[in-house]
């Protein structure tokens, strides 16, 4: 299973080809997210025709939620990180979910992650 970063879904939803050759290789069954990007994408939809055709997307996806585990590692993230690296509060329980699951994350901002020790990036 590998969890996706808000721009990962993004991408998807553009047709961008290459994300959508690695969704595919990686297998539809195989890929989910964090309850923090379903709300990203909503809350970054236009209008209500785009946030049903969205969530319809997300409809075929796993979806983690917060949990008590998750936000005590989100917490030790944003104290570790927050100011030496700016990590912001969506990214930080991105990450933490990432690592509460034990999961990859799929992101095309490697650099919002990278200093995050333990973190696997694809």
């Amino acid at each position: 299973m590998i969890l996706c970063d808000t721009n990962i879904i993004i991408e998807v939803l553009k047709k961008n080809p290459a994300v959508i050759q690695t969704i595919e290789k990686i297998g539809l069954d195989k890929i989910s997210i964090s309850c923090i990007t379903a709300m990203e994408l909503y809350y970054g939809a236009l209008n209500k025709i785009e946030l049903k055709k969205i969530k319809l997307h997300l409809s075929s996806i796993r979806v983690f939620h917060i949990d008590e585990e998750i936000s005590i590692i989100a917490s030790e993230l944003i104290e570790k990180y927050a100011k030496s690296h700016g990590l912001q509060i969506p990214d930080a329980l991105i990450a933490a979910t990432s690592l509460s699951h034990g999961l990859k994350l799929y992101t095309c901002n490697k650099k919002d992650f990278v200093f995050i020790e333990k973190i696997s990036l694809c």
